[in-house]
């Protein structure tokens, strides 16, 4: 089986949480190249249907493929190919950031550590500070550290789960160049965020979830902040 995919498809997908529905009956797609923002307000559904397309949950019903394997059908071979950025970004401060990185790549069970360390640390602009604890850094360099520690395995999709919090401008636009760079080279983004005027000409695509279902899915040409307005305000405009 390849494992390679260039396309993830999520079709009427619904996940409950006992009687409460988290999701109902989102359907979308994206593929290489995209940078495919979730939007919606706090309790749309954003971090679940991120869960589910990182396999960490799995839907109560419909399906997500990756290129033609499901999750469960590609098992490791598929989340091999997934990486995944949350709130926590998943670093140990007490120890360094090459420390940090080799003992990801030992969990990956990847070859060559040293060459894709020194090669993380040069993408995150951090060479001159591997031998840093990580405590010492700021949230900008914490954040593009744990960036490379989530790409360090060459995932095919990206997972990112609010990447922006506690970004000044000056982090932000090096993360945004970043993510574009990515893109480019052949990888699907998933960027889950609330930071609209910061998505703004970055997402290639949208979907924005209201009460866990899909109040509207956009491509190019209409501006992200509008695209959210429309679907999100009626509803909270009529109750």
């Amino acid at each position: 089986m390849n494992d390679d995919f260039d396309r993830v498809t999520l079709s009427d997908v619904s996940r409950h949480f006992g009687r409460r529905s988290a999701l109902s009956h989102v359907s979308f797609s994206c593929a290489a190249g995209d940078i495919f923002g979730l939007l919606g307000p706090n309790g749309a559904g954003k971090s679940t249907l991120l869960s589910i397309l990182a396999t960490l949950l799995q839907p109560s019903a419909g399906d997500v493929r990756y290129g033609d394997c499901s999750a469960r059908d590609g098992g490791a071979a598929v989340r091999a190919r997934l990486g995944l950025l949350g709130h926590e970004l998943q670093l140990y401060p007490e120890l360094t950031a090459a420390e940090n990185l080799r003992f990801f790549a030992r969990l990956y069970g990847l070859r060559d550590i040293d060459a894709r360390v020194r090669h993380a640390l040069g993408q995150a602009a951090l060479a001159d500070r591997a031998d840093d604890p990580v405590s010492a850094f700021s949230r900008g360099m914490r954040q593009r550290l744990a960036l490379e520690r989530a790409l360090l395995h060459d995932p095919r999709l990206l997972l990112l789960d609010e990447p922006f919090t506690g970004l000044d401008q000056g982090s932000a636009t090096v993360l945004i160049a970043r993510l574009r760079g990515l893109a480019a080279g052949g990888r699907m983004i998933v960027i889950a965020t609330h930071d609209l005027d910061l998505a703004e000409g970055l997402l290639t695509g949208s979907v924005v979830l209201r009460d866990g279902r899909v109040a509207a899915i956009h491509a190019d040409g209409m501006a992200v902040r509008a695209r959210y307005e429309a679907a999100v305000r009626p509803r909270a405009a009529a109750s």
